[in-house]
């Protein structure tokens, strides 16, 4: 009885110990996510020259100035974010959308080419943006879409890394027997789709149009090839033509609140989405 006695108190400070390294590590990556924010909201605060004088962990008073410099100054910084937000938002909407329906189609239906397409399509991942940037400018220049969201947005619609994640979801959430049930009710393909199947994906959803969301609000590289109207361009390109500014103009802490007003979209898509994330995931630990 007292081995046993020690074992088990030996066994709970193991399990106390264990806990305590995990809520210091915790804590840890916690402070290395956060601190970069704060380090951001700091920079915002200060003047040009403080900048220049070196690094401090305090708030300055020159934050509303440096925010009504950006607003009024010479780049269109709240227009960008207009730019930034709609073709962020729709290529979100769209890829994950239309991805999602592709996926359905490979999972449910069973038809010759159904592997050959499958390959295709991870296929299509291994080429690089870069590779046929050349061929898609020619391509929007013979069409006319140059300084258009339309080049932005509809290739987004197909999005290889997008579908591949909805179909390994659909795997493991979406068993055929569903679709099957449904159809001996009389519901048409459509209504399946819409109604069961993109319930059942809402965890998926969110999470590949948070992904999806961010990638396009960061893209600096097709927006500059595609828009040079000042009103057109989205937000990456303005933040580096302010970096790029020559010396007399560059202001390093317009550039800290304008890095600051591109996060705060963000921050708030993935909280809005965030929540879907967590419910759908609660629903099927409460399914399982």
């Amino acid at each position: 009885m007292p081995n046993e006695e020690y074992n088990d108190v030996e066994g709970g400070l193991g399990i106390i110990a264990r806990r305590v390294i995990a809520y210091i590590v915790l804590i840890l990556l916690t402070f290395l996510c956060l601190f970069w924010f704060y380090l951001l909201f700091i920079n915002s605060t200060r003047s040009h020259a403080e900048l220049n004088r070196g690094f401090t962990l305090m708030p300055s008073k020159y934050l509303v100035q440096n925010f009504n410099n950006v607003i009024h100054g010479t780049q269109p910084i709240m227009t960008g974010m207009r730019n930034s937000f709609l073709v962020a938002a729709l290529c979100a909407i769209l890829s994950t959308y239309f991805s999602a329906m592709t996926a359905y189609a490979i999972h449910v239906y069973d038809f010759k080419a159904k592997k050959a397409i499958f390959t295709f399509i991870l296929a299509v991942m291994m080429i690089p943006t870069q590779v046929t940037a050349l061929g898609f400018i020619k391509l929007i220049g013979n069409l006319k879409l140059m300084n258009s969201f339309i080049p932005l947005i509809v290739p987004s619609i197909a999005a290889p890394a997008t579908f591949y994640y909805m179909k390994q979801y659909m795997e493991s959430a979406l068993p055929h027997a569903i679709v099957e049930a449904a159809r001996i009710d009389g519901s048409s393909e459509w209504r399946t789709f819409n109604t069961i199947s993109l319930p059942i994906m809402k965890p998926a959803i969110a999470v590949q149009m948070i992904f999806t969301f961010v990638a396009n609000w960061n893209n600096y590289f097709t927006p500059a090839l595609v828009l040079s109207k000042d009103n057109m361009k989205t937000l990456p390109i303005l933040i580096a033509q302010l970096r790029a500014a020559d010396f007399l103009k560059f202001d390093m802490g317009q550039v800290y609140v304008t890095i600051a007003l591109s996060i705060a979209p963000v921050i708030i898509v993935y909280l809005f989405l965030s929540r879907s994330i967590v419910g759908g995931v609660a629903v099927g630990s409460v399914k399982g």
